[in-house]
C-alpha cells in the first residue's frame, strides 16, 4: 500500500475513533504510519484527505448496506414481507460499531457545514437513492427516473430517522416488522 493509500485508510480509522473535527493531521499521519508532510503533497489539506475518506467510508458502507438488504429472501414473499425483512437486515447493519462511528461522524459533519464535503455527500445522494428504490423492489431499469427519485427519497428520509433513533436509543430503534406495520397504518389513512 502507497503512502496515498495509507493516508486514506489512517483518515478512515481517524473518523472512527475521534471523529472529523477531533482528528488533527498528525493523528491521521500517525495512524498511517508515513510523514506528516505526505498529507500535503497527496491532498493538499488535512481536510482534502478526511473529506476523501469519508466519501470512501460512505461508499464502502453502501455497498456491505446493498450486500446486507439484498439477501436472498426465503422462498415467495409478498411486497409486505419483503419490505419488512429488508428494513431488518439494514436496522441490523446499525448494530456494529463501525457502521454507528460513521453515522455519528456524518452527523457530525452536517452540524459543521463543511461545504466540500456537503456537496459531495449531495451528489451521493442521487445514487443511494436509487439503490434503495431497487433494493426495496419499487424501481427497475423500467421505472420513470423521477419515481425512482420520488420512492428512493422516501427510503432515504426513513433510513435516517431510523439510523437517527438508533444512535439516541439502540433498544428502542424499530424493527422491519415496525416500519412494515406503520407503513400500511399511513396508507390506510391516505386512502390507499
Amino acid at each position: 500500500m502507497g503512502n496515498r493509500e495509507a493516508l486514506i485508510e489512517g483518515a478512515k480509522t481517524c473518523l472512527m475513533e475521534k471523529g472529523y473535527s477531533r482528528t488533527t493531521a498528525r493523528d491521521i499521519a500517525t495512524a498511517a504510519g508515513v510523514s506528516l508532510a505526505a498529507i500535503g503533497y497527496h491532498f493538499g489539506s488535512k481536510e482534502a484527505l478526511m473529506n476523501e475518506a469519508m466519501r470512501q467510508a460512505l461508499d464502502e458502507w453502501g455497498v456491505d448496506v446493498g450486500k446486507a438488504m439484498s439477501a436472498e429472501l426465503p422462498g415467495e414473499v409478498d411486497g409486505r414481507e419483503r419490505f419488512a425483512a429488508t428494513w431488518g437486515q439494514a436496522v441490523k447493519t446499525l448494530e456494529s460499531p463501525q457502521t454507528r462511528a460513521l453515522w455519528v461522524t456524518q452527523f457530525e459533519v452536517l452540524s459543521m457545514h463543511v461545504p466540500e464535503l456537503l456537496e459531495a455527500l449531495s451528489k451521493m445522494q442521487g445514487e443511494a437513492r436509487e439503490g434503495l428504490a431497487t433494493l426495496f423492489g419499487s424501481a427497475d431499469e423500467n421505472t420513470d427516473p423521477d419515481t425512482v427519485q420520488q420512492v428512493g427519497t422516501f427510503y432515504q428520509a426513513l433510513m435516517l430517522g431510523v439510523i437517527a433513533l438508533s444512535l439516541f436509543d439502540p433498544e428502542k430503534a424499530p424493527t422491519g416488522d415496525d416500519l412494515a406495520k406503520a407503513i400500511q397504518l399511513v396508507a390506510t389513512q391516505l386512502g390507499s
